[in-house]
């Protein structure tokens, strides 16, 4: 398992979440200060986040086991932030960097030359019924 990619999609799903429950998260007495980011307790994002994401569930015994300090886990994990930064961060690049859809993937078609009339049925590439040997 690549752990930068852990990372990416604990991310992307913890901002999912924060976005999706803000209305009742910010109204929480469960915000700290960690290494000057203001954030949601470390507590609060594990376990949130192992509702959302199964891979966290497999991995966080391991994790606990080489460090039981829920703020030390979140910063290894990538998740000190204040999610509200981060959403006008990425709303910002979204306006700069806006996402167009990919050219369309249809091929060319070249135009087709006109048909041929072979009124005998015969194929164009064959000869005349006359220069053929009887079967």
């Amino acid at each position: 398992m690549n752990i930068d990619q852990l990372r990416r999609s604990l991310k992307d799903r913890w901002l999912d979440y924060y976005q999706e429950n803000r209305a009742w998260i910010t109204r929480l007495s469960i915000w700290v200060s960690c290494d000057g980011q203001r954030r949601p307790s470390s507590s609060f994002i594990l376990g949130a986040l192992s509702s959302v994401e199964p891979r966290l569930v497999d991995l966080l015994p391991l994790i606990v086991d080489l460090s039981n300090h829920p703020d030390r886990i979140v910063v290894a994990l990538g998740l000190n932030f204040d999610p509200e930064q981060e959403l006008i961060h990425l709303k910002q690049l979204q306006t700069e960097n806006p996402k167009y859809l990919p050219a369309s993937s249809t091929p060319e078609v070249k135009p087709r030359r006109p048909a041929e009339v072979d009124e005998a049925c015969e194929g164009r590439d064959r000869s005349h019924q006359s220069d053929r040997a009887p079967r």
